[in-house]
């Protein structure tokens, strides 16, 4: 009898070992930064918006727009720590090419239509050990310019596994590695300032969506939240007493 396939939605902390936060940082140092090294003219900013200790502790969800699908490499970039991200379950399917690297690099699996239980399972599977999330609000990818598609599904998460949210800016992305000698790709990684999971659902969203749009100059489509508007038509009225 042929053995099932494991479904990976559901991964386990103890998967999150040093074993392979060994693996996922070398990959990191030798193979994605010499990559970017050679065929992008990149740059970092922001870092220091994460606070250090935090970091460590693998208690964030990092979350960025999503343009291309190189965003994971340069979000880990970016917060220089190894990060389990949520993906596609065709990536994780025997005809695709990568599917071996994506299990290896601690991926884990989620229906995008139909959250399974499971996956909030791993989530918080992965936030107990030194590990961070990884998340695009927007799903698949979407061209450059415009934050369309947000699902607000992140924001929930965030509040599930209590985790504050770091936006993460892919910004000035002008496409993918070209084979053209001498000719090098532009990008600039921001990182932005932790939101806070205690906010509502609206507010994380808009913070979200305003701190990516001002990073990345992007037109921001997320509306202003109620609370917003109430507190803003009160501090007018009290100014007009």
């Amino acid at each position: 009898m042929a053995k099932e396939a494991r479904n990976y939605n559901r991964r386990f902390a103890k998967e999150y070992n040093w074993r392979r936060t060994l693996f996922y940082m070398s990959f990191l140092y030798f193979i994605v930064y010499p990559l970017y090294a050679i065929f992008y003219d990149y740059k970092i900013i922001g870092r220091e918006n994460i606070p250090p200790k935090q970091a460590k502790k693998g208690k964030y969800i990092y979350a960025a727009n999503h343009v291309s699908q190189f965003d994971p490499p340069m979000v880990t970039m970016a917060a220089n720590c190894p990060i389990a991200y949520m993906a596609k379950k065709e990536l994780f399917e025997p005809d695709c090419k990568i599917n071996a690297l994506v299990k290896a690099l601690g991926a884990f699996a989620v229906d995008r239509v139909k959250p399974e239980i499971a996956t909030f399972k791993t989530i918080k599977d992965i936030l107990n050990t030194t590990w961070s999330l990884g998340i695009f609000p927007q799903g698949g990818t979407r061209p450059y310019g415009k934050l369309e598609g947000i699902k607000k599904g992140f924001a929930e998460i965030a509040k599930v596994a209590k985790a504050d949210i770091v936006p993460v800016a892919i910004a000035e992305w002008t496409g993918y590695l070209s084979i053209i000698p001498f000719k090098r790709q532009h990008v600039v990684i921001k990182v932005g300032k932790p939101i806070s999971y205690k906010l509502s659902d609206e507010e994380i969203m808009y913070q979200w969506a305003q701190q990516i749009s001002e990073m990345a100059d992007y037109e921001n489509c997320v509306p202003i939240p109620k609370e917003r508007q109430q507190a803003a038509q009160e501090d007018t009225t009290a100014a007009n007493v």
